[in-house]
């Protein structure tokens, strides 16, 4: 359904409700699924009417969708059942334990049985855990609290509690204005027209004239003479008003999208006789409405009854925890529970910078590669994890001869000159400088320690107050502010003027570009704490607000769903504030500044949850949802009075400004991990070359040796279900940390000595080996979780096997590691997730599988039918397009879950959209299966590769074919016929690995050029992926052995078979 008609159906609701058809209002509620009437919903629960309760419930959720919506039905039931005994109804609590609660059974069947012994007792209190129960009315309001805070809490409830803001009789109105239109577009409007129907347009007497284009699409027209004699307004609401209002264009969310609900705690954990708060739970899924999930959007598909059909699919914040069932007490919700871990507080570097700090940003991909910039001009270049400076670059101008006359009398009259902002482009590829004089400078960065000029703009006279990045139009820029009172945007590779932004009437201080769907925009700030908003189009601001503080800065969390502002005004008084996007106004303001802040204070934003600030010499921390501060660090009493700070991109390490010229490295446990394998990478010349570049690969297999988990086509291949997994000696097999740590290269190369390591025996490297013992089978298909907490198989026999790491002392972060052995889970229901096959040999069936964002979804197939299973329960949510042809890889589209695209062994790709089971476009260009798909979001691109050795590059737009390539298979090499091509994006989303069993190659997409290629001179390659920071790339070959490349495609390691494999196991074909 458009967004048209889901407007049309709120329009009817607030008729509805006007003209008191009550019974009407919530039947269209529930039938449309728009609106949940938390009000009539509350009035039927205490009522205790739990037939029209569930009835309404079903409209928009059931009971298997996800853990809210399960907790949520059985509070509901198990109410029902308590009153029931209560009231002595005995036979009526067996008839609710049989239809209704038995349900829950297959997930606690030992619950269930206590649930059935309460049948048993004369009063169900003398349980214990029901001892508090009081009378009815008492329990209802508590569990309606408890009901309450689910609700707002499951994402597919949550967006639907709001009604929109509308005035009253809004469909009057424009029945009123259509009329009136209708009216004046008579060649003889009459003065007193007389309404008789509203089924066919009006007319007085005559045929209308020639319809114009009506002035009510554009509001940008200005006001229109009404025609003699309009219509008397319909009924008692007022006439409708031809000539129409000033219509101001607020910006992308700043216009439309509904202000996002600030959810309070809720216990999504096991449900029982006493509720437990998780705080685990709450920290890993913040109480955020997701903006990046269009598949959480369920009614704007083009079937909405196939929408509600398939409304399991593509659920972003499902929790997978234990379930348990029997619960009644209800606690406290509205304590929020704080994982103070996750905050980085450790001294872990001290680094002396030389000069003040006054801007800092850490690389977007290597995580420990910081930049700093001085008050001096001085830029500096920190790698942190070996405590190495990289760079120190003094400001020089480029080409004075270029500059213009105020810009060299200014450096002639004061040659002092400082750092505004330092700051990286989203791909890492770049940085900016700008200065406190007229010039702005940009690098290229090709990693290690080198730097080269790029571009050297003279942007504003007087100071450059702020720079950022953006690609409007899917074009690289960059952005600029000024003492000037200007913004500009000037393209990023020639450093051409683009646009240039006036209407502040104060010096700009900041600028924060954003893009909301497919609308992109600037924020700027000014002195005078005026913000405005702009679009690329010269057309002057959309939005004009004053900012708390007027000096200030703004920032989105992480996720770009909530946009927050930090600043100080000329006395001294600090604010931090959240917005409301809809309205342009705050929305939560937070508490914490008690003194007068010496300078500007600066912040910055983590994880989604959090927000530091330097101020009053310490570093403030807030959560996000709380306006109360969480607490504070003095960093061993080494601050100034308005620290600088700033989070790496994952939020395991925060650097500060320190009151010596020095820079300090906080980090949390993760951060501590990531740095310690850093520790024996120092390059000693007295030391031998191979002992040099042992420890360092090791270190880096320690934090890179998993295979990027967004690689869905993995595969091993043994004689039993089994999985090996490899890390480097002392190293975990896993770390999800988004990590990039630096392969020492550039020290090898320097002294010209270098050495493959090759690891031969089982004491060179930790290995594990994962068997099912109960259901032998090879296995076909192999990833990780996004999470990293667990390993996915697909075994040739069509059944899923699923191994979680627990969370304990030995490995406290519960993430994969060679440490401690996986347990083999399923749900207590003892179901397997087991695809749809067909009567061929399974042994032919090509199987392949893709997991969602979030890991909640599976989507696999075996040769048959393509199955979506839930990966909480192993229940199969729907299965569709069944063979032939048959599917031979799957990938989701990186922004939506409900769009797949699937290759087909007839050489297709489908672009499939689950929410309405249809197959939306057809991409044909192959000759042979398809055995590779990767999507770049940023590229807007979709990647192929088939058994007929071809890339194609697809537009997601249209999905028409941009460009092809054959590879490049090298002279004296041999393909088999249907030889696997596998692809995967670098991190980057710009490069991608192509995969052959005669090659290894890095592609660029935009030419589809092949920029590097390795080949093999013995063993065929069977796959290679990159590891998880995309610095390294693991490949298998037909041996078994195991090869470890760098990112320039550099052999560094060999793992020989004799190091994991135990002589029973059978040959491993890939990775």
């Amino acid at each position: 359904m458009s967004s048209l008609s889901r407007e049309l159906v709120f329009l009817i609701l607030q008729f509805l409700d006007e003209e008191k058809f009550k019974d009407t209002v919530h039947k269209l509620e529930q039938e449309s699924g728009f609106f949940f009437n938390m009000k009539f919903f509350e009035d039927e629960v205490l009522s205790g009417n739990w037939d029209e309760v569930e009835r309404y419930l079903s409209g928009f959720t059931k009971v298997d969708d996800n853990r809210y919506s399960m907790k949520i039905f059985f509070e509901i039931r198990k109410q029902k059942y308590l009153e029931a005994l209560d009231k002595h109804e005995r036979s009526k609590a067996v008839d609710i334990l049989v239809k209704d609660l038995k349900v829950f059974a297959s997930f606690n069947e030992e619950l269930f049985k206590e649930i059935t012994h309460l049948l048993t007792l004369e009063n169900f209190r003398e349980n214990e855990q029901l001892s508090k129960y009081g009378d009815t009315k008492s329990a209802r309001t508590i569990m309606l609290v408890e009901l309450k805070k689910l609700i707002e809490a499951n994402p597919l409830l949550r967006d639907k509690l709001p009604f929109p803001s509308l005035k009253s009789s809004r469909l009057r109105t424009l029945i009123n204005q259509s009329l009136n239109w209708q009216h004046q577009l008579c060649k003889n409007p009459r003065s007193n027209p007389d309404i008789k129907t509203l089924f066919v347009d009006h007319s007085c007497g005559q045929q209308n004239g020639a319809r114009a284009p009506s002035p009510a699409n554009n509001p940008l027209l200005g006001s229109m003479p009404k025609a003699a004699g309009a219509f008397p307004p319909l009924g008692a609401h007022g006439p409708f008003l031809s000539t129409p209002a000033s219509v101001s264009m607020p910006l992308a969310g700043w216009m439309s999208t509904p202000p996002a609900v600030t959810h309070s705690a809720v216990s999504v954990g096991p449900m029982g006789f006493t509720s437990t708060s998780n705080p685990a739970t709450a920290l890993k899924h913040p109480r955020t409405a997701p903006s990046n999930n269009p598949a959480l959007d369920y009614t704007t598909g083009d079937s909405e009854h196939i929408a509600k059909r398939m409304r399991p699919i593509g659920i972003s914040e499902e929790v997978n925890l234990p379930i348990s069932i029997l619960q009644v007490s209800h606690p406290n919700h509205s304590q929020n529970m704080y994982n103070m871990d996750d905050l980085p507080k450790t001294v872990a570097r001290t680094l002396n910078q030389g000069s003040t700090p006054t801007s800092m940003d850490f690389h977007p991909i290597q995580q420990t590669i910081l930049l700093v910039g001085t008050n001096v001009g001085d830029i500096g270049l920190w790698d942190v994890g070996t405590r190495e400076r990289l760079i120190l670059k003094n400001f020089k101008v480029w080409e004075l001869g270029a500059c213009t006359t105020p810009l060299q009398t200014a450096l002639v009259k004061d040659p002092d000159i400082s750092v505004n902002r330092i700051i990286w482009s989203p791909d890492g590829n770049l940085f900016g400088v700008a200065y406190t004089k007229h010039i702005v400078q940009v690098y290229s960065y090709h990693g290690g320690n080198d730097i080269r000029q790029h571009l050297e703009i003279d942007a504003h006279v007087g100071s450059v107050n702020d720079v950022a990045f953006s690609t409007p139009n899917k074009q690289p820029c960059i952005i600029t502010c000024g003492d000037d009172k200007m913004i500009k945007v000037w393209d990023a590779a020639k450093g051409v003027k683009q646009y240039t932004f006036e209407g502040h009437e104060a010096a700009v201080y900041s600028v924060c570009p954003h893009q909301k769907e497919n609308i992109q925009f600037i924020f700027s700030t000014a002195l005078d704490g005026k913000i405005k908003a702009w679009l690329y189009d010269n057309a002057g601001s959309r939005v004009d607000y004053d900012a708390p503080g007027h000096c200030c800065t703004m920032a989105y969390s992480a996720d770009g769903s909530r946009l927050f502002s930090c600043g100080t005004s000329k006395e001294g008084e600090s604010h931090i504030v959240e917005w409301n996007e809809s309205e342009g106004v705050v929305k939560r303001k937070y508490i914490g500044f008690r003194k007068r802040s010496l300078g500007v204070v600066q912040f910055d934003t983590t994880r989604n949850r959090y927000i530091a600030v330097g101020d009053e010499f310490l570093i403030k921390f807030w959560d996000m949802d709380n306006t109360n501060i969480l607490t504070t660090l003095d960093v061993e009493g080494s601050l100034p009075a308005s620290p600088k700070i700033r989070f790496n991109k994952v939020g395991n390490l925060l650097a500060v400004s320190t009151h010596d010229n020095g820079i300090k490295i906080l980090a949390n446990p993760d951060g501590l991990r990531l740095l310690s394998t850093f520790e024996n990478r120092s390059f000693e010349v007295s030391k031998a070359v191979t002992e040099t570049v042992t420890k360092s690969i090791v270190a880096q297999l320690s934090v890179n040796a998993a295979p990027n988990t967004t690689t869905s086509s993995g595969a091993a291949t043994t004689d039993r279900s089994s999985v090996v997994i490899v890390a480097g000696m002392n190293g975990d097999s896993r770390n999800l940390v988004d990590t990039k740590s630096r392969l020492p290269e550039e020290l090898v190369d320097k002294s010209k000595m270098w050495k493959l390591m090759e690891i031969t025996e089982p004491t060179h490297c930790r290995s594990l080996q994962l068997i099912d013992n109960h259901r032998p089978s090879k296995i076909k298909r192999l990833i990780y979780t996004n999470s990293g907490f667990a390993l996915l198989a697909l075994a040739s026999n069509a059944i899923h096997l699923l191994w979680k790491w627990p969370r304990n002392e030995k490995n406290s972060s519960g993430k994969a590691t060679t440490n401690i052995p996986p347990q083999l889970w399923q749900p207590t229901s003892g179901i397997l997730m087991t695809n749809d096959t067909t009567d061929a040999s399974q042994e032919e069936a090509i199987p392949c599988f893709a997991l969602s964002k979030n890991d909640s979804y599976v989507m696999s197939s075996s040769g048959g039918k393509i199955s979506l299973f839930n990966m909480m329960t192993f229940k199969v949510m729907t299965t569709f397009m069944p063979p032939p042809p048959a599917a031979t890889f799957l990938a989701f589209h990186p922004q939506d879950n409900n769009i797949i695209a699937i290759g087909m062994d007839d050489s297709t790709v489908q672009i499939y959209n689950v929410r309405v089971d249809e197959v939306k476009s057809k991409l044909r260009g192959h000759s042979k299966r398809i055995t590779g798909l990767a999507f770049s979001h940023p590229l807007n691109v979709l990647v192929s590769s088939g058994a007929d050795a071809q890339l194609c590059v697809w537009s997601t737009d249209g999905w028409e074919k941009l460009r092809s390539r054959f590879l490049q298979i090298p002279p004296g090499s041999t393909a088999t016929a249907l030889s696997d091509t596998r692809v995967q994006f670098h991190q980057d989303q710009i490069h991608f690995l192509v995969v052959h069993e005669t090659q290894i190659a890095i592609y660029e997409t935009n030419k589809l050029e092949c920029l590097k290629q390795w080949v093999p001179r013995e063993a065929p390659i069977t796959h290679a992926t990159f590891s998880c920071d995309s610095q390294l790339i693991y490949a298998s070959f037909l041996d078994a052995t195991i090869c470890v490349f760098n990112a320039n495609l550099r052999l560094q390691c060999r793992i020989n078979p004799t190091a994991y494999l135990l002589p029973t196991l059978g040959m491993l074909f890939s990775l």
